[in-house]
């Protein structure tokens, strides 16, 4: 069973359908479009319409049977790193390579995988497919994810992330040096107008994206900063960075061009550093940091001796 609940941000999708497709993925738009005409998704309180137009501040509710996934999630001993557990959530370090949850291609060795594993209680919490799963980290970003080990805090986790109380920074090498110490990139982002595996400013459909960063610190060809996300898009780091001239070291999808002429880097230097939330439980607000891998900090020490 789903039960989310939601409210519309300015820039967000008007459209119901197009709107829940957004924020739960795993379910089709034609499973999303039969909820609503089954009475089961209401705005504000009331019965939805099929096709209806959403507005800003509006809260939508969906409750509906997910169907059982085609195949069941294969429990492996995956090796994690958790940093906090109680009976409610896990914080885990999640290292480069390691993909969080199965998707079109690949079934196992991924995050979900390892948590049924080792906590089988987690089978039951969200979707089949991504258990306990409430955001994710890139592939080739290492950091922190919270897990939920219950619907309860699944629930609530969801929820924070919805409405943006839950703070994440980040920390990046970013190519080349920036003029300004501190700034907000404001750029909209959405689905490559032709390469549909990317993010793109120069999307069709772009939406409200926003970034925060601070330079930390500068050497001859890079800048290292801290990010902060005011709004969750794919890739939005990896996009606002390359957009604005400085794409991250290693990023070979938004950021290793011709035009560079260093060498390819082996990973990309992304480390989500911090993260605070309200514990779904007691409510007090709990932060978590985790410090750079060697490989980063490696990467930073041969920046300084570059002259």
């Amino acid at each position: 069973m789903i039960r989310s609940r939601f409210q519309v941000a300015p820039g967000e999708i008007k459209r119901l359908d197009l709107f829940l497709r957004e924020k739960i993925p795993q379910l089709s738009r034609s499973r999303i479009q039969k909820a609503i005409k089954d009475g089961q998704v209401k705005v504000n309180g009331l019965i939805a319409r099929p096709g209806q137009k959403l507005k800003p501040q509006e809260v939508v509710e969906i409750s509906v049977e997910e169907k059982a996934a085609t195949s069941d999630l294969e429990a492996q001993p995956i090796e994690l790193e958790v940093i906090y557990e109680d009976e409610q959530i896990l914080v885990i370090n999640k290292p480069f390579g390691l993909v969080v949850h199965p998707g079109a291609g690949l079934t196992g060795g991924t995050l979900a995988n390892g948590l049924i594993f080792y906590y089988p209680e987690i089978k039951e919490v969200g979707s089949p497919l991504r258990p306990g799963i409430v955001h994710r980290l890139d592939k080739d970003t290492s950091g922190l994810i919270v897990v939920a080990r219950t619907q309860a805090a699944y629930n609530s986790l969801r929820q924070q992330f919805e409405d943006r109380t839950v703070e994440k920074i980040y920390l990046g090498l970013a190519r080349g040096r920036f003029k300004e110490k501190e700034g907000i990139i404001d750029l909209p982002v959405g689905r490559h107008p032709a390469l549909r595996q990317k993010m793109s400013v120069k999307s069709k459909k772009p939406r409200l994206a926003l970034t925060r960063y601070e330079v930390l610190r500068e050497f001859r060809h890079s800048t290292f900063l801290a990010l902060k996300p005011l709004t969750g898009r794919t890739h939005q780091l990896r996009v606002h960075l390359a957009a604005i001239g400085h794409p991250l070291v290693g990023d070979s999808r938004y950021g290793q061009t011709q035009g560079n002429r260093r060498r390819q880097e082996r990973r990309l230097f992304l480390h989500a550093f911090r993260l605070s939330f309200r514990h779904p439980l007691s409510g007090e607000k709990v932060e978590f940091e985790s410090p750079l891998p060697p490989a980063l900090e490696a990467r930073l020490e041969r920046e300084a001796k570059e002259k």
